[in-house]
């Protein structure tokens, strides 16, 4: 009975919060009461004793019997499916389904079903069951049934049964750059890399290199104002971009403007070079207080009928969502980036104050709307040259796992959220403590509620202008570690989503964009969820470091997964060179991360290298006395002998930049995310450097084959 009763183990079996799990030392671990308790009160269910647990489960299962109708239906394209509906018992019911294009089908028949009726608020409620065909067209259909007088509807999601790779690549293997995009800074960007800097990469590589995508850090939207995270995978929206990335000089009404207003740019700029001169680091407070007092002067410019047409065009589209992420940067930039601060009255986005602010603010609102606008059109444009560069993906964008618990996505959509949670990791071999990434999770039951209408509208976004998405823990679709607040990493439990209806409204949204989706699914993985991201033709992820066989010695090339995104190296370790020298077992010793002596830890990592060598030297790739280039264009060699159907170089290696990104298991201790590029001996490297770069060439050509 695993110590709790069985009340609370049928709630928390039905709600989806596992009571028990395998931790990474293949120990059976049980969760305590407490923790049990606390997870479910987040979902608003009082389970505090056997008697209110009790009580709750059979209010959850009263109220599926008084929905005539589930909330939401989501199904594979070639699945049938069985719908329950619940009518008063003996009374005649009809449904039919409303398909998104407008045409009405009435062929639903209804299948033989025999369920004991249920008295629900003192009416006898019966159950009838009705078939859905396979084969309907993929979308967002209505499916409404009547009984008398009485009607309901819920929408039904049909989804891709496999998504694989777009037709533009074809058969064969494609290949990209994956860059921090802050940290790709050029001559004419502020301090930090931009969406033109991220075009002129992606041209180049298509153009010059034949690389077939460029993927980038996260650019969801930061705060309005500093002081800002340098994480990009703590955003305070995933919903929005981010205008820290715009380049001032390429928005049509700067070009517009009298010569006096852009001489005031200018010399922002100039201010901010100053400032930045001999720094080497991102600052991203300095650098969007400048970009942001330039944009200010552009927005005040006039902008022709045709831009205003743009303009109000993207705004309709955007709809309320936008007004909304508008209106918190506005009241953020008066009261704090966390609105769990502000004043009462303002921490719903619904109530009279927030309309209030938005009257009395309306050019400020105004302004972070427009910024969007900004940025959707040059990530439109990036695409589009990617893409006439000769690319056939194109841009590929990264999706972080969260959000800040007091940014704009969890304000505006604060209901979906569950409350006095935090989204975590439990402990594993390279967290021993666990991780809590103080992100809240969405209540799975209110994402069901809501026909996944926030998910799709995040995955719709930012595929609008790419070729592809990379879901960082793509795990989190299945199931989440979450960590009740004031408890350790430790002390938390896995609660698990209705992954079918989350791959499949992933599958949905990358199909209609032409987009190839790759789940980051390292860590601790149940094998169950690889074979179905497999079987939906979601793509993995192999790191060579972690390829390893049952018997720990390095996995041949040839067992390696044919659908998934291979790569060296990725952003939670040091590029390549780095690597090779162990600069991040002595940083993880010189912050305290380390939990046996570091010679200890020297040795086990120069054996995990040195196996890797030996398979290079097996396999012709290698001599024996190389230069660090040679080992890194022989690991990178190595990638094309596996199957993989997509490759990933880490511009870090393709330049020879050796200095970590970011540490996990950090915050300010190490300059995570803030760490610009490099060449080999520490010497800053702009992106005209790249470009000039016979060593990125050279990398380009051993992945190219």
């Amino acid at each position: 009975m695993n110590g709790l009763s069985r009340e609370l183990l049928d709630l928390a079996h039905a709600r989806g919060v596992a009571t028990d799990y395998w931790d990474w030392r293949g120990n059976h671990v049980q969760v305590p009461e407490a923790t049990i308790v606390a997870v479910l009160a987040a979902m608003d269910v009082d389970a505090s004793s056997p008697e209110k647990a009790a009580t709750a489960l059979r209010s959850d299962v009263d109220a599926h019997w008084r929905r005539m109708l589930p909330p939401s239906v989501v199904t594979k394209q070639t699945d049938s499916e069985t719908v329950r509906v619940h009518v008063p018992h003996g009374s005649p019911v009809e449904v039919w389904l409303e398909l998104e294009t407008g045409t009405t089908r009435q062929d639903l028949e209804q299948v033989d079903h025999a369920v004991e009726p249920r008295t629900v608020d003192g009416t006898l409620l019966g159950e009838a069951a009705f078939h859905v065909p396979s084969g309907l067209p993929l979308g967002y259909h209505r499916l409404r049934a009547r009984a008398g007088s009485q009607e309901s509807s819920c929408t039904l999601i049909v989804t891709p049964d496999w998504l694989g790779l777009p037709e533009a690549l074809g058969d064969s293997r494609g290949w990209g750059f994956a860059a921090q995009l802050y940290s790709v800074r050029s001559e004419q960007s502020w301090g930090v890399g931009d969406l033109v800097d991220m075009t002129d990469l992606a041209v180049w590589s298509g153009d010059r290199l034949g690389a077939d995508y460029l993927l980038v850090n996260p650019l969801h939207a930061g705060e309005p104002g500093a002081p800002m995270e340098p994480s990009p995978y703590l955003p305070k929206s995933r919903r929005f971009f981010n205008p820290l990335y715009l380049r001032v000089e390429r928005i049509p009404e700067y070009a517009a403007m009298p010569a006096a207003e852009r001489a005031k740019v200018s010399r922002i700029a100039a201010w901010l070079g100053k400032e930045l001169a001999g720094v080497d680091a991102i600052d991203r407070n300095v650098s969007w207080t400048a970009k942001r007092k330039a944009l200010r002067i552009v927005h005040a410019a006039p902008r022709t009928a045709g831009r205003e047409v743009d303009y109000q065009a993207f705004c309709r589209r955007e709809g309320q969502s936008l007004v909304d992420f508008a209106r918190w940067s506005a009241v953020a930039e008066a009261h704090g980036n966390d609105y769990r601060t502000w004043p009462e009255d303002l921490r719903r986005p619904d109530s009279s104050a927030v309309e209030a602010f938005a009257k009395e603010n309306a050019e400020l609102v105004d302004f972070h709307m427009w910024l969007q606008w900004l940025v959707d059109e040059q990530l439109q444009s990036a695409q589009a040259k990617a893409v006439g560069a000769g690319m056939r993906l194109g841009v590929m964008h990264d999706l972080a796992v969260g959000v800040y618990p007091g940014g704009a996505d969890a304000w505006r959509l604060q209901d979906t959220y569950a409350t006095g949670i935090q989204v975590g990791a439990p402990p594993d071999p390279f967290n021993q403590v666990g991780q809590d990434w103080g992100q809240p999770p969405w209540r799975p039951d209110r994402l069901a509620e809501l026909a996944y209408t926030p998910f799709r509208d995040l995955i719709a976004a930012v595929l609008r202008h790419a070729g592809g998405v990379r879901i960082d823990h793509i795990l989190g679709l299945f199931r989440l570690w979450w960590v009740p607040v004031g408890n350790s990493a430790a002390q938390g439990t896995y609660v698990y989503y209705d992954h079918r209806a989350m791959i499949g409204v992933l599958a949905l949204e990358a199909y209609r964009a032409g987009a190839v989706v790759v789940g980051e699914d390292l860590g601790t993985v149940e094998p169950s969820a690889r074979d179905y991201l497999r079987e939906r033709g979601i793509l993995g992820t192999s790191i060579l470091w972690f390829e390893n066989g049952s018997d720990g010695k390095p996995l041949p090339a040839e067992r390696w997964r044919e659908y998934s995104l291979a790569s060296v190296t990725t952003h939670d370790l040091p590029p390549t060179a780095g690597y090779l020298a162990a600069d991040h077992v002595r940083l993880r010793d010189s912050l305290g991360l380390l939990t046996r002596p570091l010679d200890e830890e020297i040795a086990a990592d120069s054996a995990e290298r040195e196996a890797w060598m030996s398979e290079l030297r097996s396999r012709g790739l290698l001599g024996d006395d190389p230069s660090v280039e040679e080992t890194v264009a022989a690991l990178h060699r190595y990638l094309t002998l596996t199957p993989a159907r997509l490759l990933s170089v880490a511009l870090p290696d393709a330049v020879g930049d050796r200095r970590t990104q970011n540490q996990p298991g950090t915050t300010d201790e190490y300059p995570n995310w803030r760490v610009p590029l490099a060449g080999p001996a520490g010497e800053p490297m702009l992106l005209e450097d790249v470009f000039r770069s016979s060593r990125a060439t050279s990398l380009a050509d051993v992945v190219r084959g």
